[in-house]
């Protein structure tokens, strides 16, 4: 059985492996077709009768592929006549929502997920000065000013800690690194530094950003190790309760 793709033509299906659902394997079939066509977030995959025609199941098994599909933020499916399923964004938040599924069922504290972030931010920050990019890097120079606003700060954190896990050019590292911090923002509502020590922290992120624009790879890893440690130590002293608390799915 063929399926067809978004300009028509046919594109095989791989084989549904023993065991497989057949809402899994319809599931697993509309991932890969994604991919392979480089379908974009907001483009509208074929309506239900279409797919129904194409993977010859019956109406549960598909509704269930696409519900799969949406729970994990893989596609959106809008009700209505001009509505159906339609490629989203990948998220670091919706994969880090699923991981927390499995960090609850194994007791993972967030003691335990905070400190892994201190292993993962120092190696991201190292290949972000050994790729040195320049239209990312061009992107970084904000970051070397202190400028900020104080209502800006926690977009500014979130938003230094993404661009340097995007530019070490790793997207499973940038996956995972990014996944942990959204657990822990979902978390914690608040920004872990006080506001008496935000310009400071912000002038590291500076300090790290120009290492990395530097191309100093020791320099960057070693400032954002830095960085982390204190990071963590400050959660520890203000969110002492926290850390003992097992990663619950929200």
């Amino acid at each position: 059985m063929a399926a067809t793709g978004a300009g028509g033509a046919a594109t095989p299906q791989r084989p549904v492996r023993r065991g497989d659902k057949v809402s899994e394997a319809i599931a697993r079939d509309i991932v890969r077709r994604i991919g392979a066509e480089g379908l974009l977030p907001g483009t509208q995959l074929p309506p239900e009768a279409k797919m129904l025609e194409e993977y010859r199941v019956g109406r549960g098994s598909l509704r269930e592929a696409l519900r799969i599909l949406e729970v994990h933020g893989l596609i959106s499916i809008k009700p209505g006549p001009r509505g159906g399923p339609t490629v989203d964004q990948v998220q670091t938040r919706n994969f880090g929502r699923m991981a927390s599924l499995y960090f609850q069922m194994d007791g993972v504290t967030f003691r335990e997920l905070i400190e892994a972030r201190l292993t993962m931010e120092p190696v991201l920050a190292r290949r972000a000065a050994e790729r040195s990019e320049p239209e990312l890097l061009a992107e970084l120079a904000r970051f070397e000013r202190l400028d900020r606003p104080d209502q800006d700060y926690l977009h500014h954190a979130m938003s230094f800690h993404q661009l340097v896990a995007v530019m070490s050019g790793n997207r499973i590292m940038t996956l995972f690194g990014q996944s942990l911090a959204d657990v822990v923002r979902d978390r914690v509502a608040d920004a872990v530094y006080p506001k008496s020590r935000r310009r400071e922290v912000l002038g590291t992120h500076g300090e790290i950003a120009r290492a990395i624009t530097a191309g100093d790879a020791d320099l960057a890893e070693r400032l954002m190790r830095e960085h982390m440690e204190d990071y963590v130590a400050q959660a520890k002293r203000r969110h002492p309760g926290l850390m003992q608390e097992v990663v619950d799915w929200r």
